[in-house]
């Protein structure tokens, strides 16, 4: 949620075609916390709201507690997740989008 978050922001600050892209991005990262809600059982629509809300507040160690079925502070429920597999998982991620892009785009050409 927080990735999604700074997306958005970021998106309002940038000119035209780059904006919508920013905003495409940040509403497919917030799959993430939609998708763990769901497969946990949860109420997938007010997990995602509250853990907005949450974040939007600044509460920016706010996560899914899949267990107790609530929102907690993840670093107080010791759940956390070495950097280089986040940043490994956007990048790869991103990498995948932009190459269908641009076979989108070769395709179109011909």
């Amino acid at each position: 949620i927080e990735i999604s978050q700074r997306l958005s922001e970021l998106a309002k600050s940038q000119p035209g075609f780059q904006s919508i892209c920013f905003q495409a991005f940040a509403e497919a990262v917030e799959v993430i916390p939609t998708t763990l809600a769901e497969n946990s059982g949860l109420s997938p629509i007010s997990i995602v709201t509250e853990l907005r809300n949450r974040h939007a507040n600044g509460e920016k160690a706010s996560g899914i507690n899949v267990r107790k079925g609530t929102i907690s502070d993840m670093l107080r429920e010791n759940v956390v997740q070495p950097l280089l597999v986040s940043t490994s998982a956007i990048e790869l991620s991103t990498e995948t989008v932009r190459m269908l892009l641009k076979i989108d785009d070769i395709l179109a050409s011909r």
